[in-house]
C-alpha cells in the first residue's frame, strides 16, 4: 500500500503525511507541481525528526507517477487505484482494499483531477461527513484513509507497545529534499 499526494499545496499537510508514512512504513509519493519547496521549514517541522524514516518519491507529473506506479504490482494499475474524493464513490468504511493498493489524494483546493476521477469512477472513495461540511483536512483524510485501508486489506499494523526509542538517524537535521528520491523518467516521455 502506498500514499500518493497529487499536487499538494500546503506544506504542513504533506509533512503530516510524511510522518504518517514513517510511522507505518508506507512509501509516500508526491506529484508535482508542489505548492511549496522540499526545503520548506514548515514541511520539515510537520515531519519532525522522522525524515530519515520516510520513503519519499517525487514525480514530475501525474502521467509519470502513474507510469511508475503501474510497475509496482502484477495487478493492473486501474484495479489498484483508490481515488479519495469528497464528491462521490464508495464509503471508506465499505470499500474493499488490497495490500498493493495506491491511495491517491488531491490538492487541498481542488481535489484530484476531474479527468482521473472520470476515467476511474468505480475507484472513488469518500470519507462520510455531515451535511454542510465540504471535506476533511488533507492530513486527516490521509491518516484515516491509510489506517482504515490497511486494516480492511489485512496489512499488519506496526508492532508497537506504546514505547518509544528514537530512530538512530533522528538527530540528523534533514529536510524532505534530503531524503527524496526522484522517480526515474522514461526515455519516450
Amino acid at each position: 500500500m502506498e500514499i500518493v499526494l497529487v499536487r499538494p499545496e500546503i506544506p504542513h499537510n504533506t509533512g503530516c503525511a510524511a510522518r504518517l508514512a514513517a510511522a507505518t512504513g508506507t512509501r509516500l509519493h508526491l506529484v508535482k507541481p508542489l505548492g511549496f519547496k522540499l526545503e520548506d521549514r514548515y514541511l520539515k517541522r510537520a515531519g519532525l525528526d522522522y525524515w530519515p524514516m520516510v520513503d519519499l518519491v517525487v514525480h514530475e507529473d501525474l502521467d509519470a507517477a502513474l507510469e511508475a506506479l503501474a510497475a509496482g504490482s502484477d495487478r493492473p494499475l486501474a484495479e489498484r487505484l483508490r481515488l479519495f474524493s469528497a464528491r462521490g464513490g464508495g464509503s471508506l468504511f465499505e470499500t474493499d482494499f488490497a495490500p498493493d493498493d495506491l491511495l491517491l489524494f488531491g490538492t487541498e483546493s481542488a481535489g484530484l483531477p476531474t479527468e482521473l476521477l472520470e476515467a476511474h469512477p468505480d475507484q472513488r472513495v469518500y470519507v462520510p461527513v455531515r451535511a454542510g461540511v465540504r471535506s476533511l483536512n488533507l492530513a486527516n483524510a490521509v491518516a484515516l484513509g491509510l489506517y482504515t485501508a490497511m486494516v480492511r486489506a489485512g496489512v499488519p499494523l506496526p508492532d508497537n507497545d506504546g514505547g518509544y526509542e528514537a530512530h538512530p538517524e533522528a538527530s540528523r537535521d534533514l529536510f524532505a529534499a534530503d531524503v527524496a528520491k526522484r522517480a526515474p523518467t522514461t526515455p519516450n516521455r
